[in-house]
């Protein structure tokens, strides 16, 4: 069984750094803060959806970021529904690769919904180890995972958050440590290092010392990311997934300005002293 028209990550996705932006859908029916139709949210997810591609992003991330308080394990069976739609509807958009993040951290729905939408990749935020966060302690997700995306035959990369932003990892090893076991024992594909909470800063020294312990493994940065701030990352960052600061006005609850998605890609490609947009 394979999925519908899937946008596969190109072998040399990983060799010159790129922006994967977010696609921070509006709160989905059933949740608590839902204040629209899901025809309207999925309008609004195409639409930041072709910002990042005009502006020059490498693929996008669907998320239903606004759907808190999160659920701690599976989400209920409408927030499922609602986003394998608004994801069916990203993929048609535009011609990027697509991942899936489905929150807080059920790894299989999102993988369901990458496989059957034509997604690449999903992201997890507990894939190895366990983390205190604001829906309790979360377990890691790399067997049931693997064992899943192994059943449905599924051709969707694992990208795995360590010491994942929102929480606080159990355990004294270092975040290098967790991310060998993610790479190494748990067969992430890649590995994404955050700051704190959403839009802060990941920190460099982090960055760098994950990419030195896995060289074979791209090392992504998961939040922060800036024009003014990108120089830090570089070169241990194989690529950033970025949200906030592609917003208008950097106002995470904005649509995306494909002009600030341009000034990032630039910096990127030319160095962090472009401020075409600040």
């Amino acid at each position: 069984m394979s999925g519908s028209g899937a946008t596969q990550l190109p072998a040399e996705f990983f060799q010159q750094p790129g922006v994967t932006g977010m696609v921070h859908l509006a709160a989905l029916p059933g949740a608590n803060s839902c204040s629209q139709s899901l025809a309207a949210t999925i309008r609004q997810a195409c639409r930041d959806a072709r910002a990042l591609e005009s502006g020059g992003a490498v693929a996008v991330i669907v998320e239903n970021f606004f759907d808190g308080p999160f659920a701690r394990r599976r989400v209920p069976r409408h927030t499922l529904a609602g986003m394998t739609l608004a994801a069916a509807a990203v993929r048609r958009a535009v011609q990027l690769p697509m991942g899936l993040n489905v929150l807080r951290n059920d790894a299989r729905s999102a993988i369901a919904i990458a496989h059957l939408c034509g997604g690449a990749f999903v992201r997890i935020n507990v894939f190895v180890g366990a983390a205190v966060t604001d829906q309790g302690i979360l377990q890691g997700a790399a067997r049931s995972a693997v064992a899943y995306r192994s059943r449905l035959g599924a051709n969707v990369q694992l990208w795995a958050d360590v010491d994942v932003k929102h929480g606080a990892t159990l355990g004294t090893y270092p975040v290098e440590r967790a991310a060998a076991d993610a790479a190494g024992r748990g067969g992430a594909a890649a590995i994404i290092v955050s700051g704190s909470t959403t839009g802060q800063p990941a920190d460099a020294g982090e960055v760098r010392r994950v990419a030195q312990a896995l060289p074979g493994t791209p090392v992504l940065v998961g939040s922060g990311a800036s024009v003014e701030r990108v120089g830090e990352y570089l070169p241990h960052a194989a690529g950033f997934i970025v949200g906030t600061s592609l917003k208008r006005n950097g106002d995470v609850s904005a649509p995306i300005d494909a002009d600030r998605v341009r000034a990032l890609v630039r910096a990127l490609r030319h160095g962090p002293d472009v401020h075409a947009t600040s």
